[in-house]
């Protein structure tokens, strides 16, 4: 699976306003400056998010974004599903939308089951929960795996 360099910087921004301590917006270029973000890049990701409901902005000497509801109700998957679109797909296909035959006809069960974790994982994880560096026990505990930080 492959988390793109839009996806990143997306959840990247959302977790810089999530921790942001007081109500007042968050110009783009602190942002970017705090997260190492290219700040035209994250002009064109803040407006993605500010059209999908996720951010608010507000214009003028004090102006910037904000979150648009608590970082509690917005979890990973919702930033990635506004910069990139589906979690999982094939070839740019979601997984129920193909079909496969003969020796392969099995593999679309494992695509389906595929999309099924990552959306467990992702959807169950609140920009709250990576703010505070509590992820919920279940996600963590598939760190702890022996091979999980091992590139095979």
């Amino acid at each position: 699976m492959r988390i793109s360099a839009r996806a990143d910087y997306a959840v990247r921004a959302a977790l810089q306003l999530a921790a942001s301590r007081d109500d007042a917006p968050l110009k783009a270029e602190a942002i970017a400056d705090a997260q190492d973000i290219p700040h035209k890049f994250l002009e064109s990701i803040l407006n993605d998010m500010r059209r999908g409901g996720l951010v608010l902005s507000q214009r003028g000497g004090n102006g910037g974004y904000r979150l648009a509801k608590a970082a509690e109700a917005i979890s990973i998957a919702d930033v990635i599903r506004v910069v990139e679109g589906p979690l999982v797909s094939v070839r740019g296909v979601r997984p129920p939308e193909l079909s496969y035959t003969g020796p392969a006809e099995s593999l679309l069960p494992l695509w389906i089951a595929l999309r099924s974790n990552v959306r467990e994982i992702l959807e169950g994880v609140s920009l709250a929960d990576v703010a505070s560096a509590r992820l919920p026990a279940d996600v963590a505990a598939l760190t702890d795996a022996p091979n999980a930080w091992v590139n095979p």
